[in-house]
């Protein structure tokens, strides 16, 4: 080596020396460095060149490692930044399900800092702040916490619209009266698009002092695909409820009514328990549109659906299944608590009143057909069909009252009518 006296344990001591003295060297890498250091010695001993004045040697083998190194990592660094970057735009957009993309959100938040000790969403929307998700280092994920303080670190993104970084808690006036055991350093970060703020990020380290450029920009990243993610999810969700909302009554429709009967057959499926449908038709909404025109009868339609709508309970699901058609679907609600609501459901029809024009009277009713699964059909089609062919038979023979659909079997049974018998 130098004039071929240097011995590799020489070149080692002093390359160990400098390596140590460089504080811009990640402790964990130091280690690394040695060890291309031993196999570029090791390649000199082989291929030996010309003699260095003593000391030179380690030194300039030390700072060639240490300079290819630095771009190494720099390289290294940036390509997993790229990687970082295609995972969260990738596990983001390819999302619609707002809770499910919060969930991804944090996860992707966690990963992206050095000492993290937990990350925290909040959604905001019309002037109020709630609870998104959450994730802490020991796994623990959306567990809930307090309402953000009025003049706490989320608040105030929200009121600047700017990012806040807080390097050491226990020294910040956002925190002067916070709990003592709250330490470290936290970051809060606007979640915005189309200048409206949808949210705020907020992540925690379990160490003070400043976050890393690189850190700064992973996380502003994530943010900006966070607030896109919420706002494709929101407006996904608003268009689904369109989609399947009356758009008459305001009520569910005959496309949502499919969705909850398919609901409610599985979720029978898998307790044993029976549901009920009870198809309605309103009595004499035909004259009132003669009388008045469609205009009063949409209002009457849009009054009384949702009068009805109110009155029941919150487990009921009821839709508007076309014209003055009503259907309703009950949960966990054999035949006879079926027969009970139906005859409730017709007899509030004498406590309602709508103001026709010229404050003419109309005479309304309701008339109705029950079926209930897995006693009268044994799918959700089958069982609708089977609902309406007893309101069409109760509208042909029994107007204002109620009739129980046929078994599944299609024999002919007894057809109860507001607690009496008949048949078909």
């Amino acid at each position: 080596m130098t004039n071929h006296n240097d011995k590799p344990e020489a070149v080692f001591a002093r390359a160990w020396d400098i390596i140590s003295q460089d504080n811009s060297i990640p402790p964990e890498e130091k280690r690394a460095i040695l060890k291309l250091i031993q196999v570029l010695v090791e390649a000199r001993e082989r291929f030996p060149e010309p003699p260095k004045p003593e000391g030179e040697d380690a030194k300039s083998i030390t700072q060639e490692i240490i300079s290819k190194h630095s771009l190494m990592s720099t390289v290294k660094h940036q390509a997993d930044e790229l990687d970082a970057l295609k995972r969260i735009s990738v596990n983001l957009t390819s999302n619609l399900d707002l809770q499910k993309a919060l969930d991804a959100m944090v996860t992707e938040a966690l990963n992206l800092v050095k000492h993290a000790q937990s990350v925290h969403f909040y959604l905001y929307e019309r002037g109020a702040l709630e609870f998104g998700a959450s994730l802490n280092r020991e796994g623990e994920r959306n567990k809930p916490m307090a309402t953000p303080r009025r003049e706490g670190l989320t608040n105030s993104v929200v009121k600047n619209g700017k990012q806040i970084i807080v390097e050491d808690i226990t020294a910040h006036p956002l925190y002067k009266n916070a709990p003592a055991e709250w330490r470290g350093s936290i970051i809060g970060i606007p979640l915005k698009f189309k200048d409206e703020i949808l949210g705020v990020m907020n992540l925690a380290r379990t160490v003070t002092g400043r976050f890393s450029r690189s850190e700064l920009r992973l996380l502003s990243l994530l943010a900006d695909q966070a607030a896109v993610t919420i706002y494709n999810a929101r407006l996904y969700k608003r268009l689904s409820e369109m989609a399947n909302t009356d758009s008459v009554t305001g009520l569910p429709n005959r496309r949502a009514l499919d969705e909850r009967l398919q609901e409610e057959w599985r979720l029978s499926g898998q307790t044993g328990a029976p549901f009920s449908v009870v198809m309605m038709d309103l009595d004499g909404f035909k004259a009132v549109n003669d009388t008045f025109g469609h205009n009063v009868g949409d209002d009457l339609l849009y009054s009384l659906f949702n009068f009805l709508a109110e009155r029941m309970r919150a487990s009921d699901f009821l839709a508007r299944y076309g014209g003055d058609e009503l259907t309703l679907v009950m949960r966990n609600t054999d035949l006879q608590a079926a027969q009970i609501v139906t005859r409730k459901v017709i007899e509030l029809m004498g406590g309602y009143r709508f103001r026709f024009p010229q404050n003419q009277e109309m005479k309304l009713g309701m008339t109705a057909g029950i079926a209930v699964y897995p006693l009268h059909a044994k799918n959700p089609i089958d069982l609708l069909r089977a609902a309406d062919s007893a309101l069409y038979h109760a509208k042909k023979h029994h107007r204002g009252e109620f009739v129980v659909a046929k078994v599944v079997t299609g024999k002919l049974n007894p057809i109860k009518l507001n607690g009496s018998d008949s048949r078909r």
